[in-house]
């Protein structure tokens, strides 16, 4: 395999890589904003926020390893960041994970648009970044809706 291919393949896990961390970020801002919660609005926030962010995450995640594994190139190893102070609040904290989520989006998008991942990826690799895309589809949506009826 030529060099440039392995590079190429390599820029396309990094991409994906980057977006797999703004996910942690967006999953840990989420966390953050589930702690002060009341039961009834902490299983609503779990519902429809954090569980399709922390799939899409975990989807991602493995993605990223199986398309290294499968070309032999090294896969970073996440670390959950850090969600920022508790006097973020919860406002704050769904707000710092929808801009994660965006993030994500934007790199996510122009991953799976790119010429290199048609060139030098592969249909496991399409079709995990599809997947990604399709778990989030809709999450921002659902955090202004949380947000505006926060607290009511």
């Amino acid at each position: 395999m030529p060099n440039t291919d392995a590079e190429a393949r390599q820029r396309l896990l990094d991409a994906l890589a980057e977006a797999t961390d703004d996910l942690g970020q967006a999953l840990a801002s989420l966390g953050a904003a589930y702690e002060p919660l009341d039961d009834q609005q902490a299983d609503r926030l779990e519902e429809q926020l954090f569980r399709p962010v922390q799939r899409a995450y975990g989807r991602a995640q493995r993605t990223q390893s199986e398309f290294a594994s499968r070309y032999g190139l090294s896969a970073h190893e996440a670390a959950m960041p850090a969600p920022g102070v508790p006097s973020t609040g919860v406002k704050g904290f769904i707000e710092n994970a929808m801009a994660a989520l965006g993030r994500a989006e934007t790199r996510l998008v122009a991953t799976q648009d790119s010429q290199m991942a048609i060139e030098v990826g592969d249909v496991e690799l399409r079709a995990g970044i599809a997947e990604v895309r399709r778990l989030i589809d809709g999450v921002s949506r659902d955090a202004r809706s949380f947000v505006r009826t926060f607290g009511r």
